[in-house]
């Protein structure tokens, strides 16, 4: 598991190893049921308070990306994969509605749109009235 930590972001450091994880899971790079490093192996190897990545890891337990058990540690959850789908949608959507706002102020039709959306996913499969 890789965890990038920048003193310069405004983030905090405890969201930036959060939200580095929950990127992990989103990229299948951690799978279901595999275990993260202990609180302290991750502390020490990217040099950052226990405290810290504690703070990390009850918040991800608290979003159900992972389930901690007593005595074995920390793991992806099943709910993980749905829950990083769930925000990537919402994302896409938020991108949506900028491009059909955008699309709408400069009358560019909604043709137009799904033929740019079949450029970049490469295909050419959608027939547009």
């Amino acid at each position: 598991m890789k965890i990038v930590i920048s003193n310069s972001s405004s983030t905090p450091i405890y969201l930036q190893i959060k939200n580095s994880i929950i990127e992990q899971i989103s990229n299948n790079e951690l799978l279901l049921d595999e275990p993260l490093p202990s609180i302290r192996t991750l502390a020490s190897e990217i040099k950052i308070s226990v405290m810290t990545i504690k703070k990390a890891y009850e918040q991800l337990e608290a979003e159900g990306y992972i389930v901690t058990i007593q005595g074995k540690g920390s793991f992806v959850t099943a709910k993980s994969r749905e829950l990083s789908l769930e925000n990537a949608k919402k994302e896409i959507e938020n991108h949506i509605k900028k491009i059909v706002s955008l699309a709408k102020k400069n009358d560019i039709s909604k043709k137009d749109i799904i033929s740019a959306l079949d450029i970049y996913y490469g295909e050419n499969e959608y027939e547009c009235d």
